[in-house]
């Protein structure tokens, strides 16, 4: 069973470690979050800040609350001293297999017996990431959603040593943050990946061959099927070229129904990625917002 004195370290101060370790501090856990970068700890400690200031402004938290969760975050550039003792590790490094590696070889032998190992990586092979410690049985994926805070949904991949034991723990830690959790053998893609990939594809097919425009493709996802943002939406969030890779990728492993639309090829070729060039699907003004009407056509193609 878990409780409140159990300590989760969480490594890489990026946009997911950063929504990793809001979850588990405001959750009453105490958090140590680490990174070789003091610049981006301090950047990441300034977000959970604003995000739990928003809480109070919102309504939502009391002030003490928000600062009791505060309390409970810490930083450190110094992996071995974060991690000792820890019961709960979460790596979100960079999808680089040796930097996974080497943070799973310097933090595990100081962490707590039988913690809990945990990558949150929607790429590599947790098997493969597993496999480069003593006690594989103990590593799981735990793929969380940005934002981390608003995103419920946490995708536990299972490698090919994990263990009941972990699993069992692993569903204990995700509903001590508030988060639904679902079991995924590893695959290419997990569950998420590969059907949203697999939608955004459809419909930029049906764009280009002139179903409907942009807008209406995405009001049709919208308002039918009550997503939040249609998936050209959220393909020019994302990034397209983002969408390229991991199209590619499918279509290697599971092929030829994740062929990627010619479209999103000359548009990555194009540099007009999504949100973050200004021109995707939609084009996008300097503030970032959308322009109306802007959205491809098949007269455009």
């Amino acid at each position: 069973m878990l409780d409140k004195n159990h300590k989760v370290v969480v490594v890489g101060a990026g946009l997911m470690g950063t929504g990793i370790a809001h979850a588990f501090a405001s959750s009453g856990f105490v958090t140590q979050l680490v990174d070789t970068s003091a610049e981006a700890l301090a950047k990441a400690e300034k977000n959970i800040h604003g995000i739990l200031d928003g809480g109070v402004k919102l309504g939502k938290l009391a002030v003490d609350v928000a600062d009791a969760a505060k309390a409970r975050l810490s930083t450190n550039t110094v992996l071995k001293q974060a991690a000792e003792g820890a019961h709960l590790l979460v790596e979100t490094v960079s999808e680089n297999l040796a930097v996974k590696k080497a943070v799973l070889g310097e933090a595990v032998p100081v962490l707590a017996a039988n913690a809990v190992i945990a990558t949150n990586t929607s790429a590599l092979s947790v098997t493969e990431i597993a496999a480069s410690v003593p006690c594989p049985e103990r590593v799981i994926g735990m793929h969380f959603f940005n934002p981390v805070h608003k995103m419920k949904l946490v995708e536990l991949v299972l490698g090919i040593a994990t263990d009941e034991a972990t699993v069992a723990t692993s569903r204990e830690w995700c509903d001590a943050i508030g988060k639904t959790s679902i079991l995924v053998n590893e695959s290419p893609g997990l569950t998420t990946s590969r059907m949203s990939a697999m939608l955004g594809n459809e419909a930029m097919w049906m764009l280009q061959e002139g179903t409907a425009s942009a807008e209406d493709i995405d009001t049709a996802l919208r308002m039918g099927f009550n997503h939040p943002m249609g998936p050209l939406e959220l393909g020019d969030l994302t990034g397209w070229d983002t969408r390229l890779s991991v199209l590619r990728y499918l279509h290697s492993t599971l092929g030829e129904k994740f062929r990627p639309c010619p479209l999103i090829i000359k548009m990555v070729a194009a540099g007009r990625y999504g949100r973050k060039t200004g021109h995707g699907v939609y084009k996008y003004d300097e503030t970032g917002q959308r322009v109306p009407g802007s959205g491809l056509k098949a007269s455009n193609l």
